[in-house]
């Protein structure tokens, strides 16, 4: 049946028009965007997932921005302890030295009165960013030298939650007895301290090798708690028995040798914290790979679907114009 009031021809026509109009505008905005699913109108499943990964992948910028921090706070110390293992090792070198019969041990102890100071430089300037681990001096700081942890990482769990990984640091080891206040710091000049003694000053070095006389590197420079032993500082002068001397050596010999094991410490700490900061980078990287699968747009089925719909569209609108001119063979019907 031909009608002038409902042409079906150019209704079909116009309803596949809007039908490829619409799949064409999606596309456009796929090959603009470079998104397959750019809103949560797209999909929203996958676009909760890429939301969530990517603020998590923010998380993850910020934990590594976190890891540097530590990694230098890390090496700060570690540059410190080495160079006090270099320091130590010469002054245990002058004291076997001064065990040589007819030398000036007077002169000797001059220069190993020059490399402790030197060691109280090392400690003392070992300082990033206002944090110093090698160095405590005020009550506030022996209250805060607790065990360190450190951002290592940002965790989601299965069920939603999260939580951030931290690596510690046992900066207090109570299970070493050779650790005079139990931390890693170099020196501890605290009034609060018992004794007031330093990791390198204590008088558990002596007690430990079974010494009598409880021999410290360093002397505390305030006045030691009351009811605390009697210590001796361990300093030559040409009265020094050989079996002082001795005795002394075997101190010094300690604290280096603990020296040398907290320096392997945070040598392995600076091992592993560099690479976390690796597998957080890589990770990262994985998230940001995993969210393009699902919402990136891949842009070569894009630009073939751009052209066909660009040519359907064409021959759509042909479609119309030949369902519209189909009136016009009603008009010839009445000449």
């Amino acid at each position: 049946m031909t009608s002038i009031m409902t042409n079906v021809s150019a209704i079909a026509a116009l309803d596949t028009l809007r039908s490829i109009s619409g799949q064409l505008d999606t596309t456009q905005s796929r090959v603009s965007s470079g998104y397959r699913v750019a809103t949560a109108s797209d999909n929203a499943a996958y676009w909760s997932i890429a939301t969530t990964m990517r603020s998590d992948n923010k998380a993850l910028s910020a934990v590594e921005d976190a890891l540097a921090m530590s990694a230098a706070k890390v090496d700060t110390a570690y540059t410190g302890m080495d160079a006090a293992i270099g320091v130590i090792d010469e002054i245990k070198a002058k004291f076997v030295a001064a065990r040589e019969p007819g030398i000036d041990k007077d002169k000797i102890a001059a220069e190993v009165d020059e490399l402790k100071n030197q060691l109280v430089s090392i400690a003392t300037s070992a300082s990033f960013n206002g944090q110093n681990w090698l160095y405590l001096e005020t009550a506030q700081d022996e209250a805060n030298a607790n065990d360190k942890e450190l951002v290592g990482s940002f965790v989601r769990a299965a069920d939603g939650t999260v939580s951030i990984e931290t690596i510690k640091v046992n900066y207090r080891d109570e299970t070493q007895a050779a650790e005079p206040s139990d931390t890693f710091a170099l020196f501890d000049f605290t009034s609060a301290h018992v004794g007031d003694l330093g990791i390198l000053t204590s008088r558990n070095f002596a007690l430990d090798a079974g010494l009598t006389t409880e021999w410290v590197l360093f002397k505390s420079p305030s006045p030691l708690v009351a009811g605390y032993p009697a210590v001796t500082e361990m300093a030559l002068s040409s009265s020094t028995t050989d079996t002082e001397l001795e005795e002394m050596i075997t101190v010094i010999d300690s604290v280096l040798q603990y020296t040398i094991d907290t320096t392997a410490t945070y040598g392995a700490l600076s091992s592993r914290i560099t690479m976390q900061s690796e597998f957080v980078a890589d990770l990262s990287d994985t998230i940001d790979s995993g969210v393009g699968r699902l919402v990136d747009a891949d842009m070569n089925e894009e630009s073939t679907r751009l052209k066909a719909l660009q040519t359907q569209q064409q021959l759509g609108i042909q479609s119309l114009s030949i369902a519209n001119s189909n009136s016009q063979t009603v008009l010839s019907l009445f000449q």
